[in-house]
């Protein structure tokens, strides 16, 4: 056969049996032409007046969040929604006025900087972004144009109503109606990637009517109208009609027939399509909707202190106006004589007048709160934003959490959301293809009541650990396993899909084995009961195969390890290399393929009819065993009880089975049923789908069992290491899955979610009562004895938990339950009345796995635990199904797997696999979060530190509303001498290195207690601020005042008390940066220490300037303090006496009430990481050994 044709004459129209390319009228059709439903395209007919009239949008798209109008007013509007940035712009605009005490010019620079900041940073993403819509709208198609040939032309410019033809491994520009391709009868594959991350390829099918439009001249006379549905964001519906050629009755049309935007054209040279939707109407734009916002609690709770700061800023300017009133009202003695004449209160202005102290204490008033507005950080915002921005490209580089074998690096989607990575106290995980690879592998079979297969899955492993008995019959090696604990090495190349070892069978020794004619028989229906396609490599002439599912594939190539090569595939056949056992050589059998039975969910099994080179006709059907045993004929029950025991085994392993049974038919009763068949497929009835499942299910009877299948969906690997990490850093695990309660449990012991020592509250409406409640069909007895029945369970959950509490210790009792609850118990505990009760046992427990959870329970579970606890919730997933539940969490982290790309796109954090979790939490997560944390801290005390000296001044000037210090000296303080030293913080600063943040999962806790970012500790900065502020101005003021301080015998002026308390301010904070730092880099020091000096580098310039520009810093430190040694010295000596009470309180507290990370330091330090130290204090000794103990509880 030549290369590739098999390919073209592959006709599936006429193969497949259901509803996959006939396209029946359905219900939705009947709603064409109304509301939702109202859409007409005028096919390959630009100058039709209705289509002109109709004016749909073009194929131009922008994912830009501005546009070259609105930039500049919505980036301010953003900016301006921040309460402390409204402050600085009223106090800029108020500045003008003679109320203000300092420079306008000089409060205006500095929030011309930060906003102007963040304005560039939003101007680079949007930019970024920009230029991915250029290259998207720039690509090039062919198009059918007026002069009946195909003319190269750009996306954008693509018309609804167009005929475009697209060629093999290119992207479709637009969502497209199929009209034909490269197959005669309009067959195409198509890859989703981009749409849902699938690998496997979707077969497309043009309508009969259409599959002749294959070239330029049949496209000449082509005009049709399709009426369809509006532009909506469903990916799997589509609901339209075509009328062409004048006929009366319209075509319908369904998803079939209908290729997306941005999937790709695979396996088939061309396709003509016709645009349907263009642009921003394309149901992959309507689904490219912004994530909810989310903010961390980090981000809130610092809002309610920018709040705190406010009041005090109000309360230190009323106290000052108030003081201010009484000075003023007490300048005019009884006499009528002035207290303070050398003010001039005889020629009083309105800002201070005697005789009017009330106004002047108001205008004070004013006037003090632009003062004291340093308070406030106006830096704090951008600074925190450029520090996120650097730490999401440190996760994104990170080359622990690079999967190699997907080439897919960790990817922060959002900053926002860094710190509280550090702060995750429950996770809520899916399961298939988050814990386990959806990446099927058959590993196990049961063929004539034999088992076969070697392997020992993970959840064997964990079953062995827990004493159970996982031996297969009739496999005398498994104990030789268990004892191993793995399999025969074996040197061959792993193949993908392929993980069975059995000497019994392989190479071909199936022949000796007690019935190889059911062995033939099995692999058999393996190799042709499949819609798998061969692809032979041109080059090495190996096979791989495009299936619809992993399980498919892996079905096909067990067959061909074991001797049954499915190599070709034509219209009418399917070409096999088989074994024969009674040769003992490999033949060339041919099949002739005469109807395929899809599989369904709804019919749980999928067939395949053939005949084989001896004219006998042969049904091949593989289904789950809850639809397959009870169409076994009563002489196909041989193996039947053999088989059931071996698929329960397989299932407690965690296994996926399908059973495989073949029927042979006679010539007469297949003639029969295929007209019949046949008729039921031609029908356009309302209830076809029904006629075919009737016929289908007729000639699926009497079925002979051969045996069954087990393939893996094999746990990612470090999964069970990560989780266990994970417990040990105190987060609480969830698993939320659509398995079935068996596996789902299995599961939970493989990864050490669950341990032996652990006691299970099962929640399941199987109770005997219910079935029976079931089969009577009283829906309202049901639901009632449903309601009850939860609730029972429930109370009795609960009374369990509380009195193993009462008998120990309630902590650690706790932390030894498992909750398991299937999905239709699920629906009735997130009621109402029962959520609070189920909620309080779920909480109690250390373990929680919801089975057969639909999306919609997932989101909802998640919304509770997250409402309940009020502590942060991470949820992780890898398909659609996940992304309600990723949207709910405070955190959603999406796996780039086989299920899809939709959860990566609904997540705020991409990563590879779930092992990368732990990297992603204890190492990012506690560094983002200690980094924010003191960043923030650090920012307040500063700002109270500088601000409040400003205060001091004011008491001291008997608040005369002068500022301490230059104008520009206040507006560089946040911008250039402190900013950058804070940034570095929070980009670089470790308290322990990777390893040890992953060899110590308990540092974790800091950020699950909170401990760096409570209350008490922020009030602890901020009164280390304030301690700060009254000690550099108090040791200043009675330092220098009232002596010498030059050698002409001058005394310290205004300008020269503002130069040595602003020095001492500078030195102060950068050092109290040096004391917070654990990990330094030469970037902070060139940061702290540049700070200081480019201080003095600005004093020395701006001295220069003009008077009057530089005021009082006109030459004040050349002539001045640079000379006197007064200077330097009180420097020294101030910045010594406030720094002492930090760094006394941070050494009491590392030696006697260290935090979790001061007892790794210091244990690294002494070098004793692996035992307690004796020489460590007994307080700390005692905090470890409750900590191990705590720790001890959550150990498999």
């Amino acid at each position: 056969m030549p290369e590739g044709g098999g390919k073209k004459r592959i006709h599936f129209s006429k193969l497949y049996s259901f509803s996959c390319f006939k396209s029946p009228f359905k219900d939705g059709h009947s709603q064409i032409g109304q509301k939702g439903y109202s859409r007409v395209v005028y096919c390959n007919d630009p100058d039709n007046i209705e289509a002109i009239q109709l004016n749909y949008g073009g194929n131009y798209v922008s994912t830009t969040k501005y546009t070259v109008f609105n930039f500049i007013p919505k980036s301010l509007f953003e900016q301006f929604r921040r309460v402390a940035n409204i402050y600085f712009l009223i106090v800029a605009c108020v500045s003008f006025s003679p109320l203000a005490p300092y420079n306008p010019l000089s409060i205006f620079a500095p929030l011309v900087v930060v906003i102007g900041a963040t304005t560039v940073k939003e101007a680079v993403e949007d930019w970024r972004r920009r230029k991915q819509d250029i290259e998207a709208n720039n690509r090039k198609v062919q198009v059918y144009g007026r002069n009946h040939t195909f003319v190269e032309t750009r996306w954008k410019k693509l018309r609804v109503g167009d005929v475009i033809k697209v060629y093999k491994d290119e992207y479709f520009p637009s969502d497209l109606l199929l009209l034909s391709s490269s197959y005669e009868d309009g067959v195409c594959y198509v890859e989703t990637m981009n749409l849902d991350g699938e690998t496997n390829l979707k077969l497309k099918q043009a309508l009969e009517k259409t599959t002749h439009l294959n070239n330029e001249n049949s496209l000449q006379n082509f005009r049709a109208m399709v009426e369809c549905e509006d532009p909506n964001e469903n990916l799997y519906s589509f609901i339209g009609t075509l009328k062409y050629d004048r006929e009366e009755y319209p075509h319908p049309l369904s998803l079939q027939q209908i290729l997306l935007r941005d999937s790709k054209l695979r396996n088939t040279e061309y396709i003509y399509g016709v645009v349907i939707f263009t642009g921003h109407d394309t149901k992959v734009m309507q689904n490219s909707i912004d994530p909810p916002s989310k903010r961390s609690k980090i981000e809130r709770k610092m809002d309610k202190i920018v709040y705190i700061l406010f009041s005090t800023l109000i309360l230190i300017s009323f106290i000052g106006s108030l003081f201010f009133g009484v000075e003023t009202k007490r300048d005019i003695n009884p006499d009528g004589s002035y207290r303070r004449w050398y003010l001039y209160p005889q020629d009083p202005t309105v800002f201070y007048d005697p005789r009017r102290p009330g106004l002047a204490s108001v205008l004070h008033f004013l006037t003090a709160l632009m003062l004291y507005g340093y308070l406030i950080p106006i830096s704090l915002y951008v600074s925190i934003e450029i520090v996120k921005v650097l730490q999401s490209i440190f996760i994104n580089k990170d080359q622990e959490m690079y999967y190699e074998e997907s080439d897919r690096p960790a990817h922060a989607r959002t900053s926002n959301l860094n710190e509280e990575l550090g702060q995750v106290d429950t996770i809520l995980s899916d399961k298939t293809g988050t814990l386990t690879c959806n990446s099927m592998e058959f590993v196990k079979c049961s063929v004539g009541a034999i088992p076969y297969g070697r392997g020992i899955t993970e959840v064997e492993k964990a079953l062995a650990k827990r004493g159970k008995d996982v031996e297969s019959q009739g496999d005398a090696y498994s104990s030789d396993f268990l004892s191993q604990n793995s399999d025969t090495v074996d040197s061959q190349k792993p193949i993908k899909g392929f993980n069975f070892k059995d000497e019994r069978i392989m190479n071909g020794r199936w022949i000796n084995e007690p019935h190889p004619d059911i062995i033939q028989k099995f692999f058999r229906v393996l190799a042709i009961c499949h819609t798998a396609l061969p692809d032979p490599d041109k080059e090495s002439g190996e096979i791989s195969y495009e299936a619809e599912s992993p399980d498919e594939a892996a079905f096909v190539i067990a067959a061909r390890e074991l001797g049954f090569e499915f190599f070709a595939r034509t219209q009418t056949s399917i070409s096999l290399h088989e074994l024969n056992y009674e040769s003992g050589k490999k033949v060339d059998r041919v099949y002739k393929l005469l109807h395929i039975l899809e599989f369904s969910s709804s019919r749980k099994r999928m067939s395949v009819i053939v005949k084989s080179d001896e004219n006998k006709i042969l049904l091949l059907c593989k289904g789950a065993d809850s639809v397959m045993f009870e169409r076994l004929s009563q002489y196909g029950r041989q193996f039947e009880a053999e088989t059931k025991n071996h698929i329960k085994r397989y299932s407690e392993a965690g296994l996926r089975t399908l059973v495989i049974t073949y029927r042979e038919l006679g010539e007469e009763e297949y003639k029969l049923w295929d007209k019949e068949f046949s008729t039921a497929k031609t029908s356009l009835a309302a209830d076809r789908d029904a006629l075919v499942d009737a016929a289908a299910d007729k000639i699926e009877r009497e079925l002979i069992l051969l045996g069954a299948t087990a393939v893996e969906d094999r746990l990612q690997k470090g999964v069970p290491e990560c989780i266990e990490k994970l417990a040990m850093a105190g987060i609480k695990l969830w698993v939320l899955t659509g398995d079935k309660m068996e596996t789902a449990v299995n599961i939970g012991y493989a990864c050490r979610l669950l341990r032996q020592d652990m006691k299970q509250i099962v929640i399941t409406l199987d109770s005997p009562d219910i079935i029976s409640l079931e089969k009577q069909g009283n829906k309202e007895a049901l639901v009632k004895a449903s309601q009850e029945s939860i609730e029972k369970q429930i109370r009795e959950g609960i009374l369990q938990v509380k009195s193993s509490k009462e008998s120990s210790s309630a902590e650690k009792e706790s932390s030894s339950f498992g909750l398991i609850i299937d999905g239709r118990s699920l629906d009735y505990s997130l009621n109402n009345v029962l959520e609070k009760s189920f909620f309080q046992l779920a909480i109690n427990c250390a373990s929680v796995i919801c089975c057969r959870s639909s999306p919609k329970q997932k989101a909802r579970v998640t919304k509770l635990v997250k409402l309940g606890t009020g502590k942060t919730t991470l949820s992780i997933g890898d398909g659609a199904n996940d992304v309600g539940m990723l949207q709910e969490a405070d955190i959603g982290v999406g796996i780039s797997g086989a299920e899809g790309m939709q959860a990566v796109m609904a997540s705020d954090y991409a990563i590879g696999q779930f092992c990368f979790l732990e990297h992603l939490l204890l190492v990012h997560g506690h560094w983002c979060y200690r980094r924010i944390s003191m960043m923030i801290c650090y920012f307040f005390y500063k700002n109270i530190a500088f601000g409040f000296t400003l205060f001091w001044f004011e008491a001291y000037a008997s608040f005369s509303g002068q500022p301490a210090y230059n104008d520009w000296y206040m507006s560089f303080y946040n911008v250039f001498f402190t900013s950058l030293p804070v940034i570095a913080l929070g980009v670089f600063d470790q308290d322990v290195s990777a390893k040890l943040c992953r060899k110590y999962p308990f540092l974790y806790l800091e950020g699950v207690e909170n401990t760096l970012f409570s209350w008490p500790r922020i009030i602890g900065w901020m009164l280390n601020g304030v301690i700060s502020s009254l000690l550099i101005f108090f040791l200043t003021t009675n330092s220098v005042l009232n002596q010498a301080f030059r050698k002409d015998g001058k005394v310290v002026g205004y300008e020269i008390l503002g130069v040595i308390m602003y020095t001492c301010a500078v030195w102060v904070v950068n050092c109290q940066m040096a004391l917070s730092i654990n990990y330094f880099t030469w970037m902070q020091h060139f940061f702290i220490w540049g700070s200081i000096a480019f201080w003095y580098v600005f004093l020395v310039i701006y001295g220069y300037v003009s008077p009057t520009i530089s005021t009082t810093a006109y030459r004040v430190f050349v002539e001045s303090c640079a000379p006197s040694a007064l200077y330097w010295l009180v420097t020294l000596f101030v910045v010594v006496c406030v720094l002492l009470p930090y760094f006394s309180y941070r050494a009491f507290q590392s030696r006697f009430s260290p935090m979790y990370h001061d007892i790794i330091q210091r244990k690294q330090v002494e070098g004793c990481e692996t035992e307690i130290c004796d020489e460590l204090p007994k307080q700390v000794q005692g905090r470890l050994i409750h900590l191990r103990e705590r720790l001890k509880q959550r150990e498999p």
